[in-house]
This record gives C-alpha cells, structure tokens and sequence, in this order.
C-alpha cells in the first residue's frame, strides 16, 4: 500500500478526522492571535529595536512564542509561563513531601496539580507582563509607548496574562478534544512558522548567486542526516530484563512471565538545553544595555560563538541532564516496588544491589545522552558561523520539533491500528518518546 492511502485511512476514521481538524483549527486560532498587537504600543518600532539589542535571549524566546515576543503581541509571552509553573510543580514534587504524596494520588492528585499549575502559570504570567511594561516605559525614554503611566501597565498586564491563559486553554483543549499534545503542538508551530521565512531567504540567496546549489544539496543532505540521528537517539532505549516470581494464591499461581524496565538514551528531554540557554543569556542580555566596557567584555565573551560560551553551554547540559534525570528517576522506589510485587533482575539481588544497578545503566544512559544532546545545540554554531548558513537550524527548536512530530505520529498510529487500518508507516509501529 502506498504512503498516499496510508494518508487517505485518515480520512476514513471520523473521529480521527474530526480530532485532526479540531487541533488545525486551534492552531490556527494561535497563530492568528500571534499577530495582535497589544493596546498602547508601538509594535514595529518596538520590534525593531528588540530585534536588534535583544540578542541571544530575545531570539531564543521568540522561536518559543512564534514571534509574538519581538513583535509585542497579545500572545508576546507564550506558552513560557506554564513550561515554567509545570517545571517548578515538578520539581517540588520532590522537595516538598504534600506535593510529592499528591502526584502519587492518581488521577484526582494529578488534577490538583495542574490547577496548581494554572495558578502559578497566571501568577508567572502577571508578574513577567508587568515587568515588560515597566521595561517598555523605561526603554528609549518611552518611544514606544503612546501614553505611558498606569493605565499603560495594567492594560499591558492585563492583555498579556489573558494572552498566556487563553494559549494553556488552547493546549488543554487539543489534548483532550484534538491529537496530540496541545502545549507541544503550540511550541512546535511557533517554531515551524519561521520555516517559511527560512526557505525564502536560501532561494533569494540563491537567486543572488551568494549560495551555490552544491553548497544547498550537501546542507540538505547534512540536514536530513542530523534529524534521522536525532529521531535515532529519542527512540533509543535500554532494555532492563525483569523476571517475576511464580506465586501460589489459593489453588493458582501467578506470576513467572518475563518483561522489560526501559531506559531511555535522553531522559530529560529538552529541559537541559532550555534551562542552560536562559541561565547563561539572561546576564548576557542585561548587560547588553549597560555601557560600561568591562561588562560589554563579559558579554562578548559569553556571547555564541565564542570559545567560553560554548564550554560553559555543553557543561551546563550535561550538569542539568544528570541532575534533571535524577529528579524525574529513582532507582531505589523502582527497585523496592520490583521487591514488593516478586520481580527481580536476572543475576542481580533484589533490594540495595538492584537500585544500584539501575542507577550504573542510567548514569551511563544519561553521559550518551548529554553528549548527543551537546553536539545537536552545537550544531546551529557550527552551521552559521563556519558555513554562513542563512538560517537557524538545530539546537532546541530542532529537538522539539522532531520530539512533537514522533509523539503525533505515534499517537495517529494509534487510531488506525486500534481500527485495524494500516499504519503511516510500512513496517510496525512508530514510537514516540515517551515510548
């Protein structure tokens, strides 16, 4: 069967279909709020000089808000927020034992949490879109504001933290009514609608004769390699096997099957390239506005593309994967719920000796991991800065993109098997990355 009626078995499910259009219809909404200006603002002014004393900083959360953020829109802020309020819950989950006990308490501990997430997210949201305001009056004397005070701010915070809750809704509502996952899906159009703007300026560039076609192939070649590797490294597991016990209950027994404990290469995700990136930016990017020569050295100097930006990056990515994995991963409660219902890895004692054995396979794991993780952000460096590549390609933007892409595919996979259609794919089943 060809890949094209493979696509057709789509339209053949009326859920699925209706599923798919719902989440195209959200999507669209976004990006069309993407373009809405926020009252009181003078958008292209402001987006110009942003884009151009932003910096790294500003680049990197623009991509994530679809250029809403340099363009100061009602969506300016994105979906930033609730990454960041779902990051903080997560990791208190482990620092704080109520929080921890309540993630553990199925599905109405899990909703609690993301009311909680809610909160913060708005919480988040009012306190960084006041602050933008107060930047904006402060910025060029208040050039780009047309009646600066406090109905400017409120109006700014206002508008601004409406535009976040109303991106976490849209999220909400693909996840539970569309396909996919609405909050990746979100992040994975902001940065897909940069593509087109990409392939304009490479065919202009072209035209003008400052890139070869040669120079183009090999790049796409080059570009097609690196996402298969990527794709490559995000399915790869570690197959831990697990044996359980016979047990005798009244006149039955239980148990003695066979399974498996996966581990998987990247653990954490892109949650260490985007911590490192926004931890290493964020002074760089406040002390571009300072005029003071030993601080405009310092910037340069952790700026991209030089040599100490570049050790410091991949040594933060591998401290946040290491460290990331460790809060998400625990070995000892995997290997006491393995004791307690009779399972044990072959060869290895139940108990202290199994915990530490996980834990040699995910340190492992995690140090393969970091270092793919490591070479994929310095990739768009590389392509830039030695081969004058006219756009953005790797890095984070990448990871998430190919990340999003096989989780949809999986989940589309999903509805065609379970209705005994082909799926996308010629041979088995996709498998995104959450396995």
């Amino acid at each position: 069967m060809s890949v094209l009626s493979r696509f057709q078995n789509i339209f053949k499910i009326e859920e699925l279909k209706r599923r798919l259009l719902f989440t195209f219809s959200l999507l669209a909404v976004y990006r069309i709020g993407a373009h809405i200006p926020t009252p009181g603002i003078n958008g292209e002014e402001l987006s110009r000089f942003l884009t151009d004393r932003g910096g790294a900083l500003m680049g990197f959360f623009d991509m994530f808000s679809g250029g809403a953020l340099s363009r100061v829109t009602i969506f300016a802020l994105g979906i930033m927020p609730y990454i960041s309020a779902s990051i903080i819950f997560q990791l208190l989950t482990v620092v704080i034992p109520a929080i921890g006990k309540l993630a553990k308490e199925g599905e109405e501990g899990r909703k609690k949490i993301t009311q909680y997430t809610r909160y913060g997210t708005v919480f988040i949201s009012a306190v960084q879109s006041f602050g933008i305001a107060i930047g904006l009056e402060k910025m060029a004397n208040g050039q780009f504001i047309q009646t600066p005070g406090w109905g400017f701010r409120l109006t700014a915070m206002i508008t601004l933290t409406a535009g976040t809750a109303f991106i976490m809704w849209l999220g909400e509502q693909i996840t539970e009514r569309g396909i996919g996952n609405g909050i990746s899906l979100i992040i994975f159009a902001g940065i897909v609608a940069n593509l087109p703007n990409a392939i304009i300026s490479t065919i202009a560039l072209i035209k003008a004769g400052e890139l070869s076609i040669i120079f183009v192939i090999v790049l796409l070649v080059l570009m097609s390699i690196i996402i298969a590797a990527i794709i490559f490294m995000e399915r790869g597991q570690r197959k831990i096997p697990i044996q359980y016990a016979k047990r005798i209950v009244g006149r039955k027994m239980y148990g003695g099957q066979s399974t498996h404990l996966p581990l998987k290469i990247n653990t954490s995700g892109v949650i260490p390239p985007i911590f490192a990136s926004s931890i290493i930016m964020f002074p760089v990017t406040v002390a571009s506005f300072i005029s003071i020569p030993w601080v405009q050295d310092f910037a340069r100097q952790l700026s991209p593309g030089s040599i100490i930006y570049t050790i410091v990056y991949i040594s933060m990515i591998v401290f946040f994967c290491y460290f990331y994995t460790a809060i998400i991963f625990n070995p000892v409660d995997i290997a006491d719920n393995l004791k307690k219902y009779g399972g044990y890895i072959p060869g290895i004692r139940p108990g202290k000796s199994t915990s530490d054995y996980i834990y040699r396979v995910l340190s492992r794991l995690t140090f393969v991991g970091a270092i793919y993780l490591s070479i994929v952000c310095v990739i768009p460096e590389v392509l830039i800065r030695k081969f004058n590549v006219p756009f953005y390609f790797g890095g984070t933007s990448l990871l998430i993109v190919v990340g999003v892409a096989l989780d949809t595919v999986s989940q589309i996979e999903s509805h065609l098997l379970t209705r005994s259609y082909d799926g996308l794919l010629k041979k088995g089943r996709i498998r995104g990355r959450r396995g």
